[in-house]
């Protein structure tokens, strides 16, 4: 996609300025990384705090009588599970049992809940929940009103609170504040304990003309506490480090929630979501392969598509996700193998022509506090 058709953040100049390199994603231009590099921005988010623009997130609003009953009879995962002022992550499947998206869903109350899907899925996502939604239901796509900023890191609730926003919230919750740069205008917005990092974190949604200042204060009163800017590149080496999925990698529409490792976000009790046929008959019968991950045993770095073997003339897949880990200092990666493949085996990886050593793990590959008090 050509560079003038990209949309952008209502952060851009404020990349341009700190040298970010950019790259597409999902029809996004987004930055990749900074001048520290993506090492040092894994680092500081793992040590002491980041921020990440990820505002190319979809922003999708059901609202009206039944919101809430319309998401939870279509989406995987059950709402009765949390409540009001809960974020839940969730699933949008296909009939077959497909992942279309994994998402968030933040539940306001019955009448309003925000979904928050992959960048290159919300429109498919919020046109299959609007024909699917009665008359009095609203499904609105506010993809390009809202700024989404990521403050992650084992300093984040010091930084929120430096800025006069509300910290200390329980994982997977949210609040709504208000918030001043410190002239006459308050803005109001949404603080989520939630994160795609694996350490604790937040993420602020809050509309485009009021992120430039936000994200000022934040980097200002960021300096204290180590503050580096973080672009996707280290986003997604910490989100691989926890074993978390890509859409569109990792899980797509041919990959199902039982093989990926998901089936903890399905309501397997709820009489009705999207693909629950499909799903109970895959898990009645058992999935034919799962996702796992993989460990170098050497210097060899994992990248998706390369092929994994459990002999040399054994193939077991290919891997879906894989990278450098910064805190292991080692390669590591994801991949499906089929169900009964020892899970401490050691494989090979095709890493351009060399057969290098990796061992099966379970993830998430680090220790991390994403779920501390």
């Amino acid at each position: 996609m050509a560079d003038e058709q990209l949309k952008q953040s209502p952060l851009h100049a404020r990349h341009e300025a700190l040298g970010a390199k950019f790259a597409e994603f999902g029809g996004w231009s987004m930055p990749l990384e900074y001048a520290a590099g993506v090492v040092k921005e894994h680092t500081a988010v793992r040590e002491a705090v980041g921020i990440f623009d990820v505002s190319h997130l979809g922003k999708v609003m059901v609202s009206g009588p039944g919101a809430a009953d319309l998401v939870n009879a279509t989406l995987s995962n059950d709402l009765a599970k949390v409540g009001p002022g809960k974020a839940q992550y969730t699933l949008c499947c296909n009939d077959a049992g497909g992942i279309v998206d994994d998402l968030i869903a933040y539940w306001h109350d019955d009448e309003h809940v925000l979904l928050v899907p992959n960048a290159a899925n919300s429109a498919a996502v919020a046109a299959k929940l609007a024909d699917a939604a009665p008359e009095e239901v609203k499904v609105l796509d506010h993809h390009d009103k809202y700024a989404v900023l990521a403050v992650q890191g084992t300093r984040s609730d010091e930084l929120l609170r430096a800025v006069g926003l509300p910290a200390d919230l329980d994982y997977m919750s949210f609040v709504e504040a208000p918030w001043t740069d410190g002239g006459e205008v308050e803005v109001g917005l949404v603080v989520c304990r939630t994160g795609y990092t694996g350490e604790r974190g937040y993420e602020v949604i809050v509309a485009n003309e009021a992120a430039p200042a936000l994200w000022d204060a934040l980097m200002e009163a960021g300096a204290e506490f180590g503050i580096l800017p973080c672009g996707l590149g280290s986003r997604d080496t910490l989100r691989t480090e926890m074993g978390y999925p890509l859409h569109g990698q990792d899980i797509t529409e041919e990959t199902n929630a039982v093989e990926a490792g998901l089936s903890w976000a399905v309501g397997w009790k709820k009489p009705e979501f999207w693909g629950r046929d499909a799903l109970l008959a895959i898990k009645e019968e058992g999935a034919k392969r799962r996702l796992v991950g993989i460990v170098a045993q050497g210097r060899g770095i994992p990248r998706p598509g390369m092929s994994v073997s459990l002999t040399q003339h054994l193939p077991l897949g290919d891997v879906t996700s894989g990278t450098f880990s910064p805190t292991l200092r080692k390669g590591i990666g994801l991949v499906y193998v089929p169900v009964g493949t020892n899970p401490e085996a050691e494989v090979g990886v095709d890493v351009r022509g060399r057969r290098e050593i990796f061992q099966i793990t379970k993830p998430p590959f680090v220790d991390t506090s994403v779920r501390e008090s």
